[in-house]
């Protein structure tokens, strides 16, 4: 049985959000790829580029670098969605909004409200050197929190390093 709520961690360039696509390859369902990444630079657009083209026509777009509480709202029986990733998403909501606690709540809020299953990918931050900065150790903070509170939700909790999978919580679907 496919999880209802999945999260899928990593470091950057680990082979997270490419797993998480074939995971939910498996299904027989319609993918619905929630990107929350905006194209701010040359770099960014050549990256969401490259990911759109390694997904193809099976999946359907939704853009929500903010409001993914709406696109998620948009889902349907017979759906399996993919929010990539919720790093970018937390980044885009602390530059304008310093709550924390309230941007974790509306987040757990919107995927727990889903009505198909959901895969989130999500960027393991802990694993590094303490930064220097201010604002960088606030944001170490909030995408930690961020993290356990997804995965203390999720069904299924895997976490990626060169591609390959650990499970560290519930069972892969067969």
């Amino acid at each position: 049985m496919f999880p209802k709520l999945a999260l899928v961690v990593g470091g950057a360039a680990s082979g997270k959000s490419r797993w998480a696509e074939n995971l939910l390859l498996r299904t027989k369902l319609q993918l619905v790829y929630i990107a929350t990444a905006e194209a701010r630079d040359e770099e960014m657009q050549r990256k969401i580029s490259a990911h759109s083209a390694r997904r193809g026509a099976r999946w359907r777009t939704v853009e929500a670098p903010i409001d993914i509480g709406r696109a998620i709202a948009g889902s349907s029986y017979g759906e399996a969605m993919l929010l990539d990733c919720a790093t970018m998403w937390l980044s885009n909501r602390m530059e304008s909004e310093s709550d924390s606690e309230i941007l974790i709540g509306d987040f757990i809020g919107a995927v727990s409200s889903a009505s198909c299953p959901i895969v989130v990918v999500s960027n393991e931050v802990g694993s590094g050197v303490v930064p220097a900065n201010r604002l960088a150790r606030k944001f170490l903070a909030a995408q930690g929190e961020l993290n356990q509170a997804i995965a203390e939700k999720s069904d299924l909790v895997v976490a990626v390093q060169c591609g390959l999978p650990c499970v560290l919580k519930g069972a892969l679907p067969s």
